[in-house]
């Protein structure tokens, strides 16, 4: 079994309108969420084997409050090919890693995450808000398997469903 978190980057600021898009950081509301969002996944216990992020840097801020929050103290892998990829570039990305890890946090993007996720399971999720995490279980032992099969959707949760 093999469980996959798609955790959608907290909201990102806007406030400077000519900042590359790699560099935006996070707005207040999404460092704010950050903090819920960590106390949900600390309280239900849920904490990765690995974390899979881009490089961008709204989700570089996303993963590294995350884990600090849950005490993850393993590496995390920054993969440039996550900076806005397709489906196909991430599906590659997970299916290449090592199968003692039975879960895995991805922090990404839309549209890619929602697509992904409408694409693993047989649910429609219309789109993954900002700080969304949804988790998929898959009936694999390899996660180079994960292209080959369906998963069951086991939480979709954000920010606003705790307020």
């Amino acid at each position: 079994m093999k469980t996959l978190y798609l955790v959608r980057h907290a909201k990102s600021d806007w406030s400077e309108e000519n900042k590359v898009d790699l560099d935006r950081g996070l707005s207040k509301r999404g460092s704010k969420d950050l903090k819920s969002m960590g106390s949900y996944l600390l309280k239900k216990k849920i904490k990765p084997d690995l974390i899979l992020s881009s490089p961008a840097l709204r989700a570089k801020l996303t993963t590294k409050k995350i884990s600090k929050k849950i005490k993850y103290d393993k590496d995390i892998k920054y993969i440039d090919k996550l900076y806005m990829p397709d489906t196909e570039t991430i599906l590659d990305i997970l299916s290449d890693q090592k199968d003692k890890n039975k879960s895995i946090f991805l922090v990404n993007h839309n549209p890619a995450l929602t697509d992904l996720a409408n694409m693993l399971t047989d649910e429609n999720i219309d789109n993954i808000p900002t700080l969304g995490i949804v988790a998929i279980k898959f009936d694999i032992k390899k996660w180079k398997d994960i292209k080959e099969t369906k998963g069951k959707m086991d939480l979709f949760i954000y920010p606003k469903l705790l307020k």
